[in-house]
């Protein structure tokens, strides 16, 4: 696919200002035009496997503009010359540019990777040259005789260099604004300040790219950025006079920023700056686990004020609850409700604490955990179904089967007694011995007694099964790792940068 190069220039109308661009902005704008000329042509050149026609349009690339990127790319083409014909000179350029590159852009995200193949060019150089192999570009010898006259062929490329694959030459994304320094935010305010133009780098997707200085208006703009083009996003940006410009800060870095009403969500994190129409307005900052700060502003036109937040609290760490089937479960911590739902991160107080994980129809995960400053603590849970209380069910039917029979044993020899009683106080003859309704009272009485044993021990039983410990119990993982993050700022790129330790 042919790469293309792609400007976009947004320039505002304003009528306090003029549509022409300074001329130092002019001066960069032609120069930007001759490092997209000569890229363009670099980049036909190299698909089509020209590659000192490419090498050479790269470089002329950069001499108009200094792009790190303009560097790498002229090292690839020189890094393919020499693997196709194993030429000891190309891939000795290609160390050089890759080395400049490197020089020209110490923070790059791929600096490793450049690395190793600086590494693996420089071996594969020495091994050539112990072969006594040409460059590859020079011309065969002429011998005459028994004819050895002819050129060796090229060596193939090692098994390292081979791994390193073909190499790609690469589009670049370059931001600019007039004026300059102003800040780049990529696609949200809320994320941070990406970096300031003008900025060149590699970017991949669609983006939203918002552009802001202080006394003028916001500049947004839409862009899909492609790998393989050259991109270029010019904002001559209008003044804005009539608004206020307002500098945030705390002491807690990344902290949310709120302005007027907190139901509509923060506007950014500390640190932080935009501009603000005028009017009065608060402010609040605060962070998870730290106090709130808020302060009203009339804000004046053209006037710049900064807003510098000292926030207190308990440190926090974190605890990171998963596991399957977590989102259908609770969490709560030390009685009190964390997450209506899995999985569950969140900052909570250094120290220990009771975590408890339900979820219906399963038994409850509780384990005591200490929380530790800057960890994450990972509880990685596995619930165990609640077992049948079929057991303890039947258990109560049969001691209710056993009280009830009781019951009516004993109300019919209660019965036969009352029978005999009352023949006995109406004055008639005493019943004889042998009257079957003694034995029936007596077995009656007797079953009475026994039904309610069974009853009563059955009962005992129900009570047992319905409370004791059946099945596996639920299980967590736990698991800590510190988090520590740092700013970190390159000429490319602007961001933090994370580590985990185990």
């Amino acid at each position: 696919m042919w790469a293309a190069i792609c400007a976009i220039a947004i320039i505002p109308s304003s009528p306090f200002r003029s549509l022409s661009p300074r001329t130092s902005f002019a001066q960069s704008a032609d120069a930007l035009k001759k490092a997209q000329a000569a890229f363009d042509t670099a980049q036909q050149d190299y698909l089509q496997g020209k590659y000192d026609e490419a090498a050479q349009g790269f470089q002329d690339a950069y001499a108009a503009r200094q792009f790190p990127q303009f560097l790498y790319n002229a090292g690839a083409a020189f890094h393919m010359k020499g693997k196709k014909q194993s030429d000891v000179a190309a891939y000795t350029k290609a160390v050089e540019f890759y080395k400049r590159y490197l020089t020209e852009d110490p923070q790059a995200a791929d600096k490793a990777k450049v690395e190793k193949a600086i590494a693996v060019l420089e071996t594969e150089i020495k091994r050539i040259a112990a072969l006594g192999v040409g460059s590859g570009s020079g011309s065969a010898g002429s011998g005459s005789g028994s004819g050895s006259g002819s050129a060796m062929p090229p060596a193939a490329p090692s098994p390292e260099v081979q791994q390193l694959g073909d190499v790609k030459v690469r589009g670049l994304v370059v931001i600019e604004s007039e004026p300059q320094n102003a800040t780049i935010y990529l696609d949200d305010k809320k994320k941070g300040a990406f970096a300031t133009t003008p900025w060149s780098g590699s970017l991949d997707g669609e983006h939203k790219i918002i552009i802001e200085k202080k006394g003028f208006k916001i500049s947004e703009s839409s862009i899909s950025a492609d790998p393989s083009k050259l991109f270029v996003l010019k904002a001559v940006m209008s003044e804005e006079g009539y608004l206020g410009w307002v500098e945030f800060s705390s002491n807690i870095k990344g902290s949310e920023i709120f302005m007027d009403d907190k139901t509509i969500g923060s506007i950014g994190k500390t640190p932080f700056q935009q501009n603000v129409k005028p009017g009065k307005h608060t402010f609040y900052i605060s962070a998870e686990g730290y106090s709130e700060y808020k302060q009203e502003i009339e804000i004046l036109p053209g006037q710049t004020y900064q807003i510098r937040a000292d926030i207190s609290g308990t440190p926090l760490g974190k605890i990171n609850v998963q596991g399957l089937g977590i989102e259908e479960a609770s969490i709560t911590v030390d009685g009190q409700r964390l997450c209506e739902r899995g999985p569950c991160l969140k900052g909570i107080p250094v120290g220990e604490h009771s975590i408890t994980v339900s979820r219906p129809g399963f038994k409850p995960y509780r384990r005591r955990v200490s929380i530790q400053e800057k960890t994450e603590t990972q509880i990685k849970v596995g619930l165990a179904p609640t077992p049948s209380r079929s057991d303890a069910i039947i258990a109560y039917v049969l001691a209710a089967g056993f009280t009830g029979g009781g019951i009516y044993l004993g109300l019919q020899s209660d019965k036969l007694k009352d029978e005999l009683t009352k023949e006995i106080a109406a004055g008639m003859p005493p019943p004889d011995k042998n009257d079957p309704r003694f034995t029936r009272g007596k077995i009656f009485a007797i079953a009475a007694d026994a039904s309610f044993a069974l009853g009563a021990l059955t009962a005992l039983g129900a009570i047992y099964y319905t409370f004791r410990e059946k099945g596996a119990p639920s299980t967590g993982l736990i698991d800590v790792r510190a988090l520590a993050i740092q700013p970190q700022v390159g000429p490319t790129y602007a961001g933090v940068g994370m580590e985990a330790h185990w």
